[in-house]
């Protein structure tokens, strides 16, 4: 057995990202200014945008989207109870409800079926979860939403570069949110976007993001801008600072090659375990690019002696690191109590957590390390199979 521990996740992190964050250091320009702007610009066009606005984490993305569509107290938005609580979170700092929808068995995405009977005349948005990387079912879910007047904010914390039947993640959403948190597919150590095609909402949530205060602000301090300024509501202090902006540039232009080299595990990963029945491979929907920000096994528990729990402490013995994604938040005491769900109400969510295992998937994680990931998983396989 080797005896260096293979992590879920290391950043890809090289010499240009430093030389891009120590220039900007050198030049005084350390909060908002012209690097958040040019992160800007390419990231919309990047992934199609007309409008991307940078903010200082993937959840701040999503409370300004909300904000801008204009959610109050005591309207209810449609949450994928598998994710992150970050995506429910949001929604509760309104005083509004997040209504939570079970997942499908395979991608563990939003179940569209269940979409339409969990809205209510309260309901005034969608918010999806592009699960692992997958996009979800826009058709359905944009379909949905028209009918029902509804507007739909995409949370997209791991889903870049995907795309949809050929439209990149990013221009499909009302509102696309994305993440740059350090285990995301590019980082910036800690910030988000947020992407959209409506000039109005873009112009709220880049104000917002900053006390609320009036166009350009950032400028106060440079020679193009003035010391005058309005505060027009009260916002946040939601901004990405150039010195973070600097890592996303340099992040950003090796996307397509950190997602080459994520495709490429993946296809190694399901092309070993193909043979296993022991464990099931993330499904993959036609007409569909995965971002492969997860890669995500599921046990097949009458196959196996051990449950998810062993199989995972048994992967650390076998200095494999991973992790679970999620916890459903129906699952979580506060969702549980403040709301009365029971683990019954999701079936297919409360089911795959059981099951449920994250290997390690990232850039530089070198064909000697996934062959001790797969060596690790058959072995553990073997060993505990009925």
């Amino acid at each position: 057995m080797s005896e260096t521990f293979i992590p879920f996740h290391v950043p890809d992190v090289g010499e240009e990202e430093i030389a891009s964050v120590v220039e900007t250091l050198r030049s005084g320009g350390l909060t908002t200014g012209p690097k958040v702007k040019k992160f800007e610009d390419d990231f919309g066009r990047f992934v199609g945008s007309s409008y991307a606005i940078a903010v200082n984490s993937g959840t701040a993305a999503l409370h300004l989207a909300l904000d801008a569509i204009g959610i109050e107290e005591g309207d209810e938005v449609i949450v994928p109870t598998m994710t992150f609580t970050a995506t429910a979170e949001v929604v509760l700092y309104f005083k509004a409800k997040p209504v939570l929808v079970d997942c499908q068995p395979d991608t563990l995405n939003i179940d569209p079926g269940q979409i339409d009977s969990a809205i209510t005349p309260k309901t005034k948005a969608i918010m999806p979860v592009d699960f692992g990387g997958q996009p979800c079912d826009y058709d359905a879910i944009l379909e949905i939403a028209r009918r029902r007047g509804l507007k739909v904010i995409e949370d997209a914390a791991h889903a870049l570069p995907a795309s949809y039947k050929g439209d990149k993640v990013g221009a499909i959403s009302d509102i696309t949110c994305f993440s740059f948190y350090a285990t995301k597919t590019i980082t910036t150590g800690e910030g988000g976007m947020a992407t959209t095609e409506n000039p109005e909402w873009a112009d709220r949530m880049r104000m917002m993001s900053l006390h609320g205060i009036s166009k350009d602000a950032w400028k106060r301090y440079t020679a193009e801008g003035s010391w005058y300024y309005e505060v027009h509501s009260p916002g946040y202090k939601y901004n990405l600072t150039d010195v973070a902006a600097a890592l996303g540039l340099v992040q950003l232009a090796k996307c397509e090659r950190f997602y080459e080299d994520r495709k490429r595990i993946a296809a190694t990963y399901n092309t070993a375990f193909a043979e296993i029945t022991e464990i099931e491979r993330p499904s993959v929907q036609p007409e569909r690019e995965h971002a492969w920000h997860l890669y995500i096994l599921k046990l097949n528990p009458g196959r196996l002696r051990i449950g998810r729990n062993e199989f995972i402490e048994a992967l650390k013995q076998r200095n494999i690191g991973t992790s679970v994604h999620f916890i459903p938040l129906h699952l979580h005491p506060y969702y549980r109590d403040t709301f009365g769900y029971q683990k019954c109400d999701f079936a297919n969510a409360s089911a795959a957590f059981e099951r449920i295992v994250s290997l390690p998937i990232f850039p530089g994680l070198g064909d000697e390390r996934i062959e001790r990931v797969i060596e690790a998983v058959r072995d553990v396989a073997r060993e505990y199979r009925q």
